[in-house]
């Protein structure tokens, strides 16, 4: 079988990472993603660092499954090839700037002309109306905007921090996939085509929202608006250099932890008496924890804790998860032979299909691999296909 979005066509004009990782997801379930990229240089990711036959390590890990038309657009004859591809498909995604694809002559109105049901998807940075509507965007501005990098502080008083990867374009990804695939199931019910929108500051700030804005929830009273719960991690050190994190919520795990690290006067603390006593004081119950924890190895630890069934797990580097037990038992991690860049290792699509589970694993394309394939899908015959080719209209792999 082929995957659940099998059949589904998508028209893919996203480059760097939100809108090609959400792409990828869908293709990865089976949609014929089709990647439009300009002749001359393609999605910029290719031009990333750590390179291996020229092929980026990032433009690999967000491309897989897809095919690769090089298109120019600012042509008209490239407009053309491009309307005729959206009138046979499903999905049109793009993330330029607003205002920007419809001065390309390609805004929802004129795409709709030529497939009227499309799913038509914008992704944008700081949404699309606002004075930051248009600005330009990267993912460390949606983290300082969206408050995401004084949650990361730990408190409004302390000085913000990034999270130490791309969340807010990651994230952004995740919501678009999930956006079209709602949008399409929506439209298998009879809804007419959407526009979905979709930007990385309404992503980010939604995330936030369940779990670290608890203080803005409630609109009136007076209500502390900066308290941190802890300004320890959960990461603690052990006696043999190795680290671990250990995490308790419960009346239960907290007698068990006590019981683990031999400390049963820990149960007669007042000021751990209770599951709101312990949030209050957490500080000083977290600072006891590594001061036990220091006593032993990492593995020994793990043992311990985990004969008492306290939830913990080692902390592991990138290198050390590729061996992992519990990682290869889910084959999270797979590996592939890509015809140009060679043999790849990636992470799979992290959800499964009992009925449609998608078998392809197609290496990401090279810039323009599929440009005769598709053209000739669209009724392009030989001396067109030519033709195109030789006014850069179009482009195809050198040879």
């Amino acid at each position: 079988m082929a995957g659940p979005l099998a059949g589904v066509r998508v028209v893919d004009l996203t480059a760097m990472v939100s809108g090609p990782l959400g792409t990828m997801w869908l293709a990865d379930q089976g949609a014929d993603v089709i990647k439009i990229e300009r002749p001359d240089t393609g999605d910029y990711t290719r031009l990333a660092p750590n390179q291996r036959h020229g092929f980026s390590a990032g433009f690999l890990n967000n491309n897989r499954n897809k095919r690769s038309l090089a298109l120019d657009l600012s042509q008209p004859a490239g407009r053309e090839v491009l309307l005729r591809l959206v009138r046979e498909a499903d999905v049109f995604v793009q993330n330029f700037r607003p205002g920007v694809i419809e001065r390309m002559g390609l805004g929802e109105d004129v795409i709709r002309q030529h497939a009227p049901d499309i799913i038509y998807t914008s992704v944008s940075g700081f949404g699309f109306t606002g004075p930051y509507a248009a600005k330009p965007v990267y993912d460390p501005l949606i983290q300082a905007l969206s408050g995401l990098a004084t949650v990361q502080a730990g408190s409004d008083q302390a000085r913000p921090r990034l999270v130490r990867t791309i969340l807010p374009d990651k994230l952004t990804g995740v919501v678009m996939a999930q956006a079209v695939s709602a949008a399409l199931f929506a439209r298998e019910r009879g809804a007419p085509g959407q526009h979905v929108r979709v930007s990385m500051l309404d992503a980010v700030i939604a995330f936030l929202w369940s779990s670290d804005m608890a203080s803005q929830t409630f609109a009136e009273g007076d209500i502390p608006q900066a308290e941190a719960a802890s300004f320890i991690d959960l990461i603690y050190e052990t006696a043999d250099g190795g680290h671990i994190s250990v995490a308790v919520q419960t009346d239960r795990e907290w007698e068990a932890l006590t019981r683990a690290l031999g400390t049963p006067e820990w149960l007669d603390d007042p000021r751990f008496a209770t599951p709101a006593l312990r949030h209050e004081n957490i500080d000083e119950r977290l600072a006891m924890t590594q001061e036990e924890l220091r006593k032993r190895g990492a593995d020994d630890w793990l043992e311990r804790l985990a004969a008492e069934g306290v939830p913990c797990a080692p902390v592991l580097t990138r290198s050390q998860l590729l061996d992992h037990p519990q990682i290869a038992a889910n084959a999270i991690v797979v590996e592939s032979d890509h015809p140009h860049a060679g043999p790849l290792r990636q992470a799979r699509t992290p959800a499964g299909f009992s009925a449609t589970p998608a078998e392809c694993f197609k290496g990401a394309p090279s810039l323009g691999a599929d440009t005769r394939t598709v053209l000739a899908e669209l009724g392009y015959g030989d001396d067109a296909i030519e033709s195109l080719v030789s006014a850069g209209t179009v482009g195809v792999p050198q040879r």
